[in-house]
């Protein structure tokens, strides 16, 4: 396209240049012609009065030698009708006798071509009645004086304005080629699965429209994996919550053969289940990060949740405690990856703490960011780096590391980190940082000890007032067959 418009700029600047150039150096030189002529007309209208005065040859060859020296001028006088002289002509004569006799006869003045230009015939009458001739000499450098710089400024000019169309008609191919290569990247990104990819919305009209209508397009490929992302998050955290509520139920069954074929069932349905969750984790696209509009009230994530894991702990015997969830806090997270990641740690809780053992969630509201703490009171964990590579997809039999993977992935989408440590109860504490200002983890490293600091001392202090033993109401205890 670039190189059409080129093409088409040339071709039409040179037919442009051409149809006016060419007129108008042809008028040019018949201007100079014109010039030449009508100087040699007022060097002959300058003889004309001493000619109807006298016919004396000194006097007149004085006359011709101030009015004609540079051009060449003649004076043809007839020889008087009586019979008492002889016809006179003064200077060089370079005109035919006939075209001077043809002059003479019509009375009117002509042009004649000689060698090396032309000559002026200008009829003067004499005061006997005859008619002389003044002959004026143009020579062709006269007649083309100037010419040739008039067409080689045309030229010039003729040259300028073709290179200038061909450099305008380039920025422009540009301007119109530029956002067609980004549509065809964006779409060649776009297929290879990069979901992120995007168009800037510039250039002419029609492509500018383009590049919104694919925006349109990617930003609905997008969302409709997002949500079929949100729609597997659920669907995996429905199935692995009630698996463990049954894997608890059928520890309690006792010994015998019904009791070992429940829990031979449900450890064969957990690998399943852990089965279906990798492969959907392997094969998961890399869909582009939540928008600033996207996000969720971490506090009431935190309620609902708690709400159904409370009924749990009220069988198990677990004092719980929730802090910091009685006001609206709001993250760039949406609402499915935050209620997934509590489950998950939450179910990890009762999987690998004893019956009894208390647990607590904290959420922290900072200026830039929002902390989340799962803590608990068990044995806690020996290896907290190994407990973090399984989140990384180094799962066990029994362990997909989906738990810690779904956890990591949604606080790293934010530019914040997952961390494992000691809890204020003794046991096991995961803390997520959920950064608000989009900056990346490693540089608030400082901040974050003191928002850590600061939130410890309230978790403290809240303990003695918000530890509370579970006692869930009917709606709560409906969350058992959530």
């Amino acid at each position: 396209m670039r190189w059409a418009l080129v093409k088409v700029s040339l071709a039409v600047t040179a037919m442009v240049v051409v149809a006016f150039a060419v007129p108008l150096g042809l008028v040019i030189r018949e201007m100079a012609r014109d010039r030449a002529f009508s100087n040699a007309e007022r060097e002959a209208a300058a003889v004309a009065p001493a000619l109807s005065i006298t016919t004396d040859r000194e006097q007149l060859e004085r006359v011709v030698a101030a009015a004609g020296s540079d051009t060449g001028m003649a004076v043809h006088i007839p020889a008087p009708g009586d019979g008492s002289g002889d016809a006179t002509d003064i200077g060089r004569q370079r005109a035919t006798d006939e075209d001077i006799a043809a002059v003479r006869e019509m009375g009117r003045a002509s042009t004649t071509e000689v060698g090396g230009g032309s000559t002026l015939l200008q009829p003067v009458a004499l005061s006997s009645g005859e008619i002389a001739v003044v002959e004026v000499y143009v020579p062709e450098s006269a007649v083309t004086n100037g010419v040739g710089t008039a067409w080689a400024v045309l030229a010039a000019v003729g040259a300028a304005l073709i290179v200038g169309s061909v450099a305008v008609a380039d920025r422009l191919g540009v301007r119109m080629v530029q956002p067609a290569r980004r549509l065809v990247d964006g779409a060649h990104e776009l297929g290879e699965g990069r979901l992120g990819a995007r168009v800037p919305e510039e250039g002419p009209d029609e492509l500018r429209r383009a590049a919104v209508a694919f925006n349109s397009m990617a930003d609905q490929v997008v969302q409709l994996l997002a949500n079929e992302r949100e729609l597997a998050a659920d669907l995996s955290h429905r199935l692995r919550t009630p698996l463990t509520v049954l894997r608890l139920n059928a520890a309690s069954l006792g010994d015998g053969p019904a009791a070992e074929q429940t829990r031979a069932a449900v450890e064969q349905l957990e690998r399943e289940v852990d089965t279906i969750i990798r492969t959907a984790r392997d094969a998961k696209p890399q869909t582009a990060a939540a928008g600033p509009s996207a996000g969720c009230d971490a506090a009431e994530v935190v309620r609902e949740r708690m709400g159904f894991w409370s009924a749990l702990a009220e069988d198990e015997g677990r004092k719980w405690r929730v802090a910091g969830a009685d006001r609206p806090v709001r993250i760039p997270v949406a609402r499915a990856d935050l209620a997934a990641s509590l489950d998950a740690l939450l179910g990890n809780v009762f999987r690998h703490t004893a019956e009894g053992t208390a647990f607590a969630v904290d959420l922290h509201n900072g200026e830039d960011a929002v902390i989340v703490l799962v803590s608990d009171a068990g044995a806690g964990i020996a290896d907290p780096e190994a407990a973090m590579a399984r989140g990384r997809g180094s799962g066990t039999d029994g362990s997909t590391g989906l738990g810690l993977d779904i956890v990591r992935r949604m606080a790293e989408s934010t530019g914040g980190d997952v961390r494992i440590g000691a809890s204020v109860l003794g046991g096991t504490e995961v803390r997520i940082w959920i950064q608000l200002d989009g900056r990346t983890a490693p540089a608030r490293r400082g901040h974050r000890g003191a928002v850590r600091r600061r939130g410890q001392g309230r978790t403290q202090a809240r303990a003695k007032t918000q530890t509370r033993t579970s006692a869930p109401s009917p709606a709560v205890r409906a969350g058992r067959d959530h």
